[in-house]
Protein backbone atom coordinates (compact mmCIF):
# COMPACT_ATOMS: atom_id res chain seq x y z
CA UNK A 1 0.00 0.00 0.00
CA UNK A 2 1.42 3.56 -0.81
CA UNK A 3 2.41 5.91 1.77
CA UNK A 4 0.09 8.42 0.71
CA UNK A 5 -2.71 5.99 1.72
CA UNK A 6 -1.48 5.20 4.75
CA UNK A 7 -1.43 8.68 5.87
CA UNK A 8 -4.70 9.31 4.54
CA UNK A 9 -5.89 6.74 6.92
CA UNK A 10 -4.00 8.09 9.49
CA UNK A 11 -5.39 11.52 9.22
CA UNK A 12 -9.50 10.39 8.71
CA UNK A 13 -8.93 7.53 11.47
CA UNK A 14 -7.84 11.26 13.77
CA UNK A 15 -10.36 13.58 12.87
CA UNK A 16 -13.23 10.58 13.55
CA UNK A 17 -11.27 10.34 16.93
CA UNK A 18 -11.10 14.00 17.75
CA UNK A 19 -14.97 14.51 16.61
CA UNK A 20 -16.15 11.52 18.96
CA UNK A 21 -13.94 12.98 21.91
CA UNK A 22 -15.55 16.61 21.24
CA UNK A 23 -19.33 14.62 21.18
CA UNK A 24 -18.63 13.31 24.29
CA UNK A 25 -17.38 15.76 26.35
CA UNK A 26 -20.73 18.12 24.71
CA UNK A 27 -23.08 15.38 25.96
CA UNK A 28 -21.95 15.89 29.78
CA UNK A 29 -21.06 11.97 29.87
CA UNK A 30 -17.91 13.10 31.74
CA UNK A 31 -20.13 14.80 34.14
CA UNK A 32 -19.83 14.06 37.71
CA UNK A 33 -22.93 12.34 39.14
CA UNK A 34 -25.49 14.58 40.82
CA UNK A 35 -24.85 15.01 44.66
CA UNK A 36 -28.54 15.45 45.43
CA UNK A 37 -30.94 13.41 44.62
CA UNK A 38 -34.48 14.64 42.71
CA UNK A 39 -35.89 17.79 43.40
CA UNK A 40 -39.11 19.32 44.92
CA UNK A 41 -39.59 21.29 41.83
CA UNK A 42 -39.72 18.48 40.26
CA UNK A 43 -43.47 17.90 41.37
CA UNK A 44 -46.10 17.87 38.47
CA UNK A 45 -49.04 19.36 40.31
CA UNK A 46 -52.43 17.51 38.97
CA UNK A 47 -54.81 18.62 36.35
CA UNK A 48 -57.74 18.62 37.99
CA UNK A 49 -58.45 18.11 41.66
CA UNK A 50 -59.65 15.15 42.44
CA UNK A 51 -60.27 12.54 45.23
CA UNK A 52 -57.63 10.25 45.78
CA UNK A 53 -58.19 6.75 44.80
CA UNK A 54 -59.34 4.25 48.09
CA UNK A 55 -57.05 1.94 47.33
CA UNK A 56 -57.02 -0.77 50.42
CA UNK A 57 -53.47 -1.68 52.11
CA UNK A 58 -52.22 -3.03 55.89
CA UNK A 59 -50.94 -1.42 58.85
CA UNK A 60 -48.31 -3.05 61.08
CA UNK A 61 -50.61 -5.53 62.46
CA UNK A 62 -52.27 -6.59 59.15
CA UNK A 63 -55.53 -4.89 59.62
CA UNK A 64 -57.09 -3.37 56.53
CA UNK A 65 -57.34 0.43 56.03
CA UNK A 66 -57.54 3.22 53.19
CA UNK A 67 -57.04 6.67 53.42
CA UNK A 68 -60.03 7.83 54.41
CA UNK A 69 -58.33 7.02 57.83
CA UNK A 70 -56.20 9.67 57.06
CA UNK A 71 -59.24 12.77 56.40
CA UNK A 72 -57.82 16.04 57.88
CA UNK A 73 -54.18 15.34 57.57
CA UNK A 74 -52.06 16.23 55.14
CA UNK A 75 -51.06 12.97 53.47
CA UNK A 76 -47.35 12.68 51.71
CA UNK A 77 -48.15 8.59 49.92
CA UNK A 78 -44.51 7.24 49.13
CA UNK A 79 -45.26 3.89 47.26
CA UNK A 80 -41.59 2.33 47.65
CA UNK A 81 -39.58 -1.27 47.59
CA UNK A 82 -37.06 -2.55 49.98
CA UNK A 83 -35.29 -3.80 46.67
CA UNK A 84 -35.50 -0.08 45.01
CA UNK A 85 -32.23 1.14 45.22
CA UNK A 86 -33.81 5.01 44.40
CA UNK A 87 -36.49 4.19 47.65
CA UNK A 88 -33.85 3.29 49.90
CA UNK A 89 -31.92 6.54 49.53
CA UNK A 90 -35.03 8.16 49.97
CA UNK A 91 -36.68 6.92 53.27
CA UNK A 92 -34.29 8.81 55.88
CA UNK A 93 -35.20 11.87 54.37
CA UNK A 94 -39.15 10.85 54.44
CA UNK A 95 -38.46 10.21 58.28
CA UNK A 96 -36.94 13.10 59.16
CA UNK A 97 -40.16 14.96 57.10
CA UNK A 98 -42.60 12.93 59.18
CA UNK A 99 -40.82 14.19 62.61
CA UNK A 100 -40.69 17.42 61.25
CA UNK A 101 -43.98 18.23 60.07
CA UNK A 102 -46.13 15.44 62.00
CA UNK A 103 -47.09 18.35 64.88
CA UNK A 104 -49.03 20.23 61.88
CA UNK A 105 -51.07 17.39 60.76
CA UNK A 106 -48.83 15.96 58.25
CA UNK A 107 -48.75 12.16 57.58
CA UNK A 108 -45.68 10.46 55.66
CA UNK A 109 -47.56 7.54 54.56
CA UNK A 110 -44.94 5.18 52.99
CA UNK A 111 -46.37 2.44 51.34
CA UNK A 112 -44.47 -0.72 50.71
CA UNK A 113 -45.26 -2.84 48.07
CA UNK A 114 -42.77 -5.07 48.77
CA UNK A 115 -44.44 -9.05 49.03
CA UNK A 116 -42.52 -9.77 52.25
CA UNK A 117 -45.94 -7.76 54.12
CA UNK A 118 -44.81 -5.79 57.36
CA UNK A 119 -41.78 -7.90 58.69
CA UNK A 120 -39.58 -7.13 55.64
CA UNK A 121 -41.09 -3.06 56.37
CA UNK A 122 -40.09 -3.71 59.93
CA UNK A 123 -36.34 -5.28 59.17
CA UNK A 124 -35.40 -2.20 56.89
CA UNK A 125 -36.66 0.18 59.05
CA UNK A 126 -34.36 -1.54 61.86
CA UNK A 127 -31.13 -1.52 59.48
CA UNK A 128 -31.72 1.74 58.41
CA UNK A 129 -32.77 3.62 61.33
CA UNK A 130 -35.95 4.89 60.34
CA UNK A 131 -38.09 6.05 63.70
CA UNK A 132 -40.85 7.99 62.32
CA UNK A 133 -42.59 6.29 59.86
CA UNK A 134 -46.09 3.64 60.20
CA UNK A 135 -45.42 0.74 58.42
CA UNK A 136 -48.36 0.14 55.80
CA UNK A 137 -47.85 -2.50 52.82
CA UNK A 138 -49.53 -3.25 49.87
CA UNK A 139 -48.63 -7.05 49.20
CA UNK A 140 -51.23 -7.15 46.31
CA UNK A 141 -49.74 -3.95 44.64
CA UNK A 142 -53.27 -2.65 43.93
CA UNK A 143 -52.16 0.94 44.76
CA UNK A 144 -49.66 1.28 41.87
CA UNK A 145 -52.60 1.03 39.84
CA UNK A 146 -55.00 2.52 41.30
CA UNK A 147 -52.36 5.63 41.24
CA UNK A 148 -51.35 5.43 37.78
CA UNK A 149 -47.87 4.45 38.78
CA UNK A 150 -45.37 3.38 36.49
CA UNK A 151 -42.49 3.44 38.56
CA UNK A 152 -40.98 3.40 42.06
CA UNK A 153 -40.59 5.87 43.61
CA UNK A 154 -43.55 7.96 43.98
CA UNK A 155 -44.88 10.54 46.18
CA UNK A 156 -48.42 11.50 45.89
CA UNK A 157 -49.61 14.93 47.93
CA UNK A 158 -53.01 14.29 49.24
CA UNK A 159 -54.49 17.25 51.04
CA UNK A 160 -56.70 17.10 53.69
CA UNK A 161 -59.84 16.38 52.30
CA UNK A 162 -58.44 13.16 50.54
CA UNK A 163 -57.55 14.89 47.00
CA UNK A 164 -54.90 14.30 45.21
CA UNK A 165 -52.93 17.44 44.30
CA UNK A 166 -49.40 16.07 42.39
CA UNK A 167 -46.87 14.06 42.53
CA UNK A 168 -43.19 13.40 42.35
CA UNK A 169 -41.98 10.15 39.92
CA UNK A 170 -38.61 8.94 41.65
CA UNK A 171 -36.37 9.87 44.59
CA UNK A 172 -36.64 13.59 45.91
CA UNK A 173 -34.72 15.44 48.78
CA UNK A 174 -37.75 15.30 51.09
CA UNK A 175 -36.02 16.98 54.02
CA UNK A 176 -35.41 20.53 53.11
CA UNK A 177 -37.64 23.85 53.16
CA UNK A 178 -38.34 23.64 49.56
CA UNK A 179 -40.06 20.11 50.47
CA UNK A 180 -41.90 21.14 53.78
CA UNK A 181 -43.29 24.38 51.83
CA UNK A 182 -44.64 21.94 49.20
CA UNK A 183 -46.36 19.49 51.54
CA UNK A 184 -47.62 22.55 53.49
CA UNK A 185 -49.25 24.19 50.07
CA UNK A 186 -51.73 21.13 50.58
CA UNK A 187 -52.90 22.30 53.63
CA UNK A 188 -54.68 25.44 52.13
CA UNK A 189 -57.53 25.78 49.19
CA UNK A 190 -57.16 25.59 45.85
Amino acid sequence: MPAWRILVIVIVGAIVAAVAFAVYLLSGLNDPPPSKLGGIENFIPAREILPAPTSQFLDENGARLNLERFRGKVVVLNLWATWCTPCVAEMPMLDRLQQQLESVGVVVLALSLDGGGPNAVRAFYKEHDIKHLGVYVDPTMRAQNDFKVIGLPTTILIDREGRDRGRIVGPAEWDDAKAADLVLSASGPR
